[in-house]
Formats: structure tokens, sequence, C-alpha cells
């Protein structure tokens, strides 16, 4: 695996943040999300949004380091090497999140995107993981 796929595939990461970026936004339409929280005390649903947004906003930062700083990312300096590591580590865990923690009904109601999800996910992990480990040139 040269370097050259090694940062096209960073580029294509890039896109899948884009992409659930851009699922975040009839997200909470489809989930119901007001409905739901209805109940809830109102600072509970400020820091609820408040942390939905700040997650759409380390999601564009994620986007930003693989559009601009990809060659970095695929191996040509440490710190690249590290926030593929992170970043491999960071959706490995969603992944474990997204099968072990999340209510399963939602889920099941929700099939399709859930597996497409998932999908994305194990792309982020495999691509950044092999930028992580890989010898570098």
């Amino acid at each position: 695996m040269n370097t050259v796929w090694m940062i096209r595939a960073i580029w294509g990461a890039g896109c899948v943040h884009v992409g659930i970026m851009a699922a975040n936004v009839p997200l909470p339409g489809r989930l119901r999300v007001r409905e739901r929280l209805a109940g809830v005390p109102r600072f509970v649903r400020q820091i609820f949004y408040v942390h939905w947004v700040y997650i759409v906003i380390v999601l564009g930062l994620f986007a930003a380091l693989c559009f601009g700083f990809a060659p970095e990312l695929a191996g040509a300096s440490a710190l690249g090497r590290f926030l593929s590591g992170f970043m491999a580590g960071f959706w490995l865990l969603r992944i474990v999140l997204q099968i072990f923690y999340y209510d399963r009904e939602i889920r099941r109601e929700n099939r399709g995107l859930d597996l497409v999800y998932l999908g994305a996910l194990i792309v982020l992990v495999l691509v950044f993981g092999v930028a992580a480990l890989r010898p570098v040139g």
C-alpha cells in the first residue's frame, strides 16, 4: 500500500466524515429527538443539543484534517500518525458503543441507516488504523 493510495484513502475518509455530518442534519427528526426529550428538564435538553453540535464540529475538524493534512495522516509526520491512531481508536470505540450500548429497538427500526453507519465506521477504522500502523515509505 503506497503513500499515494493512502492519501487518497484519507481523502475518502474525509468524505465519509462530511457524509456523517450531513446525516446529522435530518437525524434529530428521524429519531424524534424533540418528542423523546420533551419530559427531560430544559437544562438536560440544552446539554444534549450542545454536545450534539460539538460532535458535529469535531467531525468537521476530522474532515478538515483529512483534506488538508492527508500526507501527514498517511505517515509523513509523527503527529499525523498519532492523529490517525487516535481517529482509528475514536471510531473503533464508536462501533463498540453502537453495537453494545445503543438501544436495539431504535437500531432495528432504522436497520438500513444503522448498517450504513456501521459500514462507514469500519471504513474509518481501517483507513486510519492502516495509516497509523503501516511502515512509512
